[in-house]
This record gives structure tokens, C-alpha cells and sequence, in this order.
């Protein structure tokens, strides 16, 4: 989802007329037509990722989560546009204004954090694509014989282990995993892989908790009522609530650091025209949260639900193998290979560019939050020069 058309024609239309000499009443009418205009944009890109469900973007598949990182993007680039564009700085001291953006500034915090653990649990699902793929070139050779069915299944229970093992426990455990690949050179060692798993959490103090984070962000996410409504306020509590409800996907779909307590759902008004496809959606990954308990294990991404599926699947295959297999069953190992060759295929295709949306999301945030800073700061000056 792409910057579109009627995106750049909202942000010109915007700077422009902030440099337009107008009346104070002219000013609020526009702003409020810029504040109905922005909300409008956000329904229709929820509305669009509620109804994904084709093959091309199956409901939390990387190639959702692309398109929900692509809305948000649109999102923040046009809420900066309705809150800070040629803003007068002194609303930013004057209530509701001062109170709302001191906590989307906390949340934005909070939101880089998450970005961080993203990133990182991207490289752990990319990891492990890594080690499916020796198990599809060890299961593609013919005949399928004893040694390759025993790199095979070494690989498929570390696999599986690492999928479903709590997130916590990958931190502190040390491995002596070796796999190879006749010929290839490829291995996975004891040194390789302890390496990985101290990469993927130098960053987090061991009390961190994601699940934490994410009710944090959600704690003070009240929809703004009386007068604040036709206000700022309102576009500042629709980004919170895309911010929070992107993150707490994400969290959701990606091994991350303690989820334990990660809830299931987060308030969010249910009288506004954007906020019946945010609901919707929140249900169906609560549902989802739920109904398979993943909870400190390998998340609700679809690729790893079926990867685990196969995995399992092929364990079965490897444990009860004997030479020669029967044709009956090669066929179906073929068609389970092929599907966790294409699962992979995928993943290396777009893990890539996920983590640079993720990484995107979290410049944007830095910079936004530094302008709004800078705005307060300005007020200050001008409130001080004034007295």
C-alpha cells in the first residue's frame, strides 16, 4: 500500500493552505475538514487490510504485515501533516494538547522498543527459514536414503523446538547442534548457533517484557470526548490507536521477549467511521491469540503456523523411516518438501523487506518525536519572550 495519489494531494493541500492568510473561523473549519479527511484515510486502509484474504496476502502473512507497516507509514505521514505542519507552537503547552502529545511522545518510546524486537525476531524467523532449507535439500535427493532422512530429522526436531519453544527459554540455553549437508560445506554449530541467540537479545534487559510494553501503550488510549473531539486531540488518539494496534500485531505474529500477559484486546472507541475494521481485525487476531496458545512461542505469523505443520509432519516421516520408503509415501513426503520449500521461498522474498519497513517505522518515529519536542521547546521560548 503504497503512497497514493489522493495521499500527496492531501499533504500539498495541507501546506498550503497553512500559508494561506485566513481568518481564525476559516482556520477552524479547515481543520476540522482536514481532521474528517484524515480519519476517512485511515478507515479505508483498515477497511482494505480487514478484507485481505486472497493468496497474494493471506491474513497474517508477511505480506499482510507489509501492508498493515505500508498503512501506518501512509498513516503517520499524514497525521504529521494535520498536528505539526506550520503548527503555531504555544498549542503545544495548551490543554488537551499539551496532555495528549506528552503521551504519544511515551508511547512512541515504547513503540521504538518494540521496533527494536521486531527486528530482531526477524532475523530469528530468518534463522530458521535457514534451517528448513537444509531440510528440503536433504529431503529432495533420490532415493531418499538413511543419511539423508538423519540430517534431515536432526534439523526438523532443533526446528521444532526452536518454533515452539518459549522465547525466554532460547535465551539462556546453550546448544550443541550440528547439521551438515553432504558436500555442501554448510553446517550449524554449538558456537553458531549460542552466537545467534546472544545477537538476537543484546539488546533487552531480561526483566523486558513485550506483553508489557504493549499494555502500556494502551493504558491511557481514551477517546477524546465533549470539545476535545473537534480538536487535536482526535487524530493524536487515531495514530495512538494504529500505533498500538500495529505493535501489538506484530508482537502477536513474532517471536518476541515475554509475552506472557499480552492481552487479547486493547479499547478502542466503537462510534467512529475507522474504527469498526480496527475492531474487527483486533477480534480476529484475539481469537487467533487465543484459540492456538501461543503464548511465548513462535507467534500467529502464517508462515511459521504452517512450517510448524510440515515440520511436524516430517518428524512423523523420519522417525518411522526405513529404506527403501514406500512410493506411496515419497509422494507424500514430495508434496510436504515442495510446500516447505515455497514456505521458505516466501520468507526469504520478504522478510527482507519487512525488516526495512520496521526500520523505517522507527526513523519516522525518532524524527516525529523530535519535532514535537522541538515545538514545545519553541513554546516555551515564546511564552517566556512574551512575559
Amino acid at each position: 500500500m503504497p503512497p497514493t495519489d489522493h495521499q500527496s494531494s492531501f499533504l500539498n493541500r495541507i501546506s498550503i493552505r497553512r500559508n494561506q492568510v485566513s481568518t481564525m473561523e476559516n482556520n477552524h473549519d479547515q481543520e476540522l475538514e482536514d481532521i474528517e479527511l484524515f480519519q476517512k484515510h485511515v478507515a479505508d486502509r483498515l477497511a482494505e487490510l480487514a478484507s485481505s484474504g486472497d493468496e497474494s496476502n493471506v491474513f497474517l502473512s508477511i505480506a499482510w504485515f507489509r501492508s498493515l507497516l505500508d498503512a501506518f507509514l501512509c498513516c503517520e505521514a499524514e497525521f504529521k501533516a494535520v498536528l505539526i505542519i506550520d503548527r503555531d507552537p504555544t498549542q503545544f503547552i495548551k490543554p488537551p494538547l499539551d496532555r495528549v502529545s506528552a503521551e504519544l511522545q511515551d508511547r512512541c518510546v515504547k513503540a521504538l522498543d518494540i521496533c527494536n524486537a521486531i527486528t530482531y525476531a526477524i532475523d530469528m524467523v530468518h534463522y530458521w527459514q535457514k534451517l528448513a532449507e537444509i531440510v528440503v535439500t536433504s529431503l529432495e535427493e533420490r532415493p531418499i536414503g538413511d543419511g539423508q532422512v538423519a540430517r534431515a530429522k536432526k534439523v526438523l526436531n532443533a526446528l521444532l523446538v526452536l518454533i515452539t519453544e518459549d522465547y525466554k527459554e532460547q535465551k539462556t540455553t546453550e546448544r550443541s547442534w550440528s547439521f551438515g549437508r553432504r558436500g555442501s560445506g554448510a553446517s550449524v554449530s554449538k558456537d553458531q548457533s549460542s552466537k545467534n541467540f546472544r545477537y538476537l537479545n543484546m539488546c533487552f534487559a531480561k526483566s523486558w517484557s513485550s506483553a508489557k510494553e504493549i499494555q502500556a501503550m494502551a493504558s491511557n488510549l481514551v477517546e477524546p470526548r465533549g470539545k476535545e473531539a473537534n480538536g487535536l486531540a482526535m487524530p493524536v488518539y487515531v495514530m495512538s490507536s494504529v500505533m498500538v494496534f500495529s505493535m501489538w500485531a506484530l508482537v502477536a505474529a513474532f517471536p518476541c521477549q515475554e509475552r506472557n500477559g499480552l492481552p487479547t484486546h486493547f479499547p478502542v472507541a466503537k462510534n467512529l467511521n475507522w474504527t469498526q475494521s480496527l475492531i474487527s481485525l483486533q477480534e480476529k487476531i484475539g481469537e487467533e491469540w487465543k484459540k492456538k496458545e501461543k503464548k511465548g512461542k513462535g507467534g500467529l505469523l502464517d508462515e511459521l503456523q504452517k512450517m510448524e505443520k510440515v515440520v511436524t509432519s516430517l518428524i512423523e516421516f523420519t522417525e518411522a523411516f526405513k529404506f527403501p520408503a514406500e512410493e506411496e509415501k515419497v509422494k507424500e513426503v514430495e508434496a510436504q518438501v515442495a510446500e516447505l520449500s515455497d514456505i521458505c521461498k516466501r520468507m526469504g522474498e520478504s522478510l527482507g523487506p519487512l525488516q526495512q519497513q520496521v526500520r523505517e517505522i522507527f526513523h519516522r518515529l525518532v524524527r516525529s518525536r523530535g519535532e514535537l519536542m522541538d515545538l514545545v521547546e519553541q513554546a516555551g521560548f515564546i511564552t517566556a519572550a512574551s512575559n
